[in-house]
């Protein structure tokens, strides 16, 4: 079954501001796991992520939140995949943007321009001490630097706030043509992003199953991979 009909490569095709809105399902083609279907980060886990993953642990048991990272969410080898190198190519050619909740900096790895890591990247380190930055090598050694500085990624935690917030909304309300891709669309303020595009303005939605959007997102349920493969940029 085709994935991309005339009908969507014509809008992509008339679209010079394209917005995507990308999670974890870009990806795992990457080899890198998502975070709430079977087999992903959160499955079978004893522990809560929310509290693994929050400024409570950090602050009291930053041990467990650094086993926990370390151990679950870091693939430095992963490389960019077929979706992630037509994003790139749209957003070189000035036509697209990028809002991620995805930590692990394959976007930029593809080249990818105006990127917004929404939820931050694994790969910033920095004290939270000083704020000065650290490397990702000497976190992944240790979770405190020379001095004693406990070290920690610059992603968002629960209980904090993501990352540029108000120019991530000020994208959407430029865009031509918003597409979702990858993701379950249930984390917030990610997902309230959608309230910022103009009316009338398409959004498809491309994912292995439906997710919960406003009945005007035209939903393609299949492979990110294959739709990105179709797709004539």
């Amino acid at each position: 079954m085709v994935l991309v009909t005339s009908d969507v490569q014509q809008l992509f095709d008339d679209a010079k501001n394209i917005v995507f809105l990308t999670g974890a399902g870009v990806s795992t083609a990457s080899g890198i796991p998502d975070y709430r279907s079977k087999g992903g980060i959160y499955d079978g886990m004893t522990l809560r992520p929310e509290y693994l993953l929050s400024t409570e642990a950090l602050a009291k048991e930053p041990e467990k939140m650094y086993a926990f990272a370390k151990e679950n969410m870091y693939f430095p080898d992963a490389q960019p995949n077929i979706i992630h190198q037509k994003m790139a190519e749209l957003t070189q050619k000035n036509r697209a943007r990028i809002i991620t909740q995805n930590v692990d900096g394959l976007h930029l790895k593809a080249g990818a321009k105006n990127v917004i890591e929404f939820h931050g990247s694994l790969y910033n380190i920095y004290a939270t001490k000083d704020g000065k930055p650290s490397d990702v090598n000497t976190y992944l050694h240790s979770l405190y630097r020379e001095d004693g500085a406990l070290l920690r990624p610059a992603i968002t935690l629960y209980g904090e706030i993501p990352f540029r917030v108000d120019e991530a909304a000020q994208w959407m309300s430029q865009a031509d043509l918003v597409v979702i891709v990858g993701t379950s669309f249930v984390v917030y303020p990610f997902a309230g992003l959608l309230q910022y595009a103009r009316p009338n303005v398409p959004i498809l939605a491309v994912n292995l199953e439906k997710i919960p959007a406003p009945a005007h997102v035209e939903q393609i349920v299949g492979d990110a991979r294959k739709f990105f493969s179709e797709l004539q940029v």
